[in-house]
């Protein structure tokens, strides 16, 4: 077990170093300036797929309209709805002016449905700036004037929103991703090359730092154009991750950012919901590298499990130095709970996680070996 330990030790180690730039260098789109006079103004095309969304199309709708930037449209696809969604957007769009509801034509067969409906959105679109966000997203009043000022100093931004989690299950699994995010992969090395690459490196290993929320990403349409938009996407059930990859290809940058105060999100609603959701893309964000998977399951159960097993049977030495791994892990939990308004109690569940996603990994693979495709929004995914 010891040896375990001091495998976990180097790992939670680097977390520690990465989690440090991160927490200074992954600013919050909320410190950006605010952009509201009408001759600094130009115009924004907000963009919103939705399938299916009859619980939150309202919500983000409405938010999206109460901009205090003088200068935008809002665009909403319907993606071929079975619910209520349809009904709601035309009794929004039949008293609001500068609402524009699109109805969506059917999916050809050599795309998929995320693709396809923001592709149809780019089509109708007006704006200088094009703001892609999900249905299950809502927007603080400032986000777009907030925005459109990052977007001038980057071609592209993607904003990670602050989550919103509410039962249980969503307490103990979304968090993770935030962790995982903020202890694996330096926000800046996002926004420009890292600097200890070798110089005929750095623009060819560019995308294999590339990451993006798709829950909100801005870019202006001449990058967006030089990207061949989301045709250059549209078999990837990953699109926003392989978006900012074309970005960087480009030789273009793009610029993370986090939504504290400016864009929220609550990603799903129960426990069904997350694992049918993280089902169809948990396997494809490690690109279906059956190798890689299988040894990153690995290390995260030999790293958040192994000290709580120690910790409760090991030796009293051992028990001290599973305690400090324990304890330096919490550290940074906390810390995320903090920014993000996350119970922190929740983090002493840790185990309880790391075992959670052990079994969607396994689902995942045996999707893959069988070749059965997830399913989303009443589409097969995959």
């Amino acid at each position: 077990m010891d040896i375990l330990l001091y495998i976990a030790a180097t790992y939670i180690g680097f977390t520690v170093f990465v989690f440090i730039r991160n927490w200074f260098e992954f600013r919050s789109l909320s410190y950006q300036s605010s952009i509201q006079t009408e001759k600094k103004a130009p115009l924004v095309s907000i963009c919103i797929p939705a399938r299916n969304e009859e619980a939150v199309i309202e919500k983000c709708v409405t938010s999206a309209l109460k901009q205090d930037y003088p200068n935008f449209e809002v665009l909403v696809l319907d993606d071929n709805s079975t619910d209520r969604t349809t009904e709601i957007l035309n009794k929004l769009s039949g008293i609001i002016n500068n609402l524009y509801h699109l109805k969506g034509k059917p999916k050809p067969d050599d795309w998929l449905g995320k693709p396809w409906a923001c592709h149809q959105l780019s089509e109708h679109t007006s704006g200088e700036y094009l703001l892609l966000i999900d249905a299950d997203v809502w927007l603080e009043e400032s986000a777009v004037s907030k925005a459109v000022s990052a977007l001038q100093e980057s071609d592209a931004i993607t904003v990670w929103p602050k989550q919103k989690v509410l039962t249980f299950w969503e307490k103990l699994i979304i968090p993770m991703i935030y962790y995982g995010l903020y202890t694996l992969l330096p926000a800046k090395y996002v926004e420009q090359n890292p600097k200890w690459l070798p110089g005929n490196l750095r623009q060819k290993m560019s995308p294999q730092f590339a990451a993006a929320c798709g829950q909100f990403i801005g870019i202006n349409s001449q990058a967006y154009s030089a990207i061949g938009g989301h045709t250059s996407v549209k078999q990837e059930i990953v699109e926003d991750v392989e978006l900012a990859k074309a970005i960087k290809r480009q030789g273009l940058t793009i610029t993370m950012y986090d939504g504290v105060g400016t864009v929220n999100c609550r990603m799903y609603r129960s426990h069904s919901e997350i694992f049918e959701g993280l089902r169809k893309n948990f396997f494809v964000g490690f690109g279906r590298n059956v190798p890689l998977f299988l040894f990153m399951a690995g290390m995260q159960f030999i790293v958040y499990v192994i000290p709580f097993l120690a910790l409760l049977f090991g030796e009293p030495d051992t028990r001290k130095f599973a305690g400090v791994l324990i304890g330096i892990f919490l550290i940074q939990r906390w810390l995320l709970d903090f920014r993000f308004g996350w119970n922190p109690l929740i983090s002493l569940l840790q185990p309880l996680t790391i075992l959670w996603y052990e079994v969607l990994g396994i689902r995942c693979l045996w999707d893959h070996l069988t070749g059965k495709k997830a399913s989303w929004k009443g589409r097969e995914v995959g």
